[in-house]
C-alpha cells in the first residue's frame, strides 16, 4: 500500500529486532515502556482478522521469540499483549498490528489490564444506562 506507514516503514523510531517469513517485530526506540513493539505482517493487511493461516502462524511464533528475548533483556512483570481493530476499536493504522506491551511491578498503572478502561462508568454506552 502505497501510503502506509507499515509498508513503508521509516526507521526513525523503531527498528526491525527479529523477523521471520511473513512477520516482522518492530521495537519502539523510545517507548511509554521499555521494550514495547508490535508484530506486523509483512504484506499489508488491514486488521488481525485479514491475516492468513501463514501469518497468523508466523504471528505466533515471533510473539514466542520476543518474549524470550525480552524477558532475558529486561525482566518484565508481566505482559499486555492485543490488537485494536477498526477505528472505533483503537486502530489509528490501518496495517494489522499486535502490540506486545512488557509490563512492571513498578509502574502507576501496574495491575490494570487492558480491559480496566472499558468496565469503568465513564465508558458505559447510553443504551446501557
Amino acid at each position: 500500500m502505497e501510503n502506509c506507514e507499515y509498508c513503508n516503514i521509516i526507521l526513525e523510531h523503531q527498528k526491525v529486532l527479529i523477523e521471520n517469513d511473513h512477520c516482522k517485530y518492530l521495537q519502539l526506540l523510545k517507548p511509554e515502556i521499555e521494550g514495547s513493539g508490535i508484530i506486523i505482517p509483512k504484506e499489508h493487511r488491514e486488521t488481525v482478522f485479514d491475516l492468513s493461516e501463514e501469518e497468523w502462524n508466523s504471528t505466533l511464533s515471533l510473539l514466542k521469540e520476543i518474549k524470550v528475548i525480552l524477558d532475558r533483556d529486561i525482566k518484565p512483570d508481566g505482559y499486555n499483549v492485543g490488537w485494536n481493530c477498526g477505528s472505533v476499536g483503537g486502530q489509528h493504522v490501518f496495517h494489522a498490528h499486535m502490540h506486545v506491551i512488557p509490563r512492571f511491578s513498578d509502574e502507576p498503572f501496574a495491575g490494570k489490564g487492558i480491559r480496566n478502561w472499558f468496565k469503568s462508568q465513564e465508558n458505559k454506552r447510553i443504551s446501557d444506562k
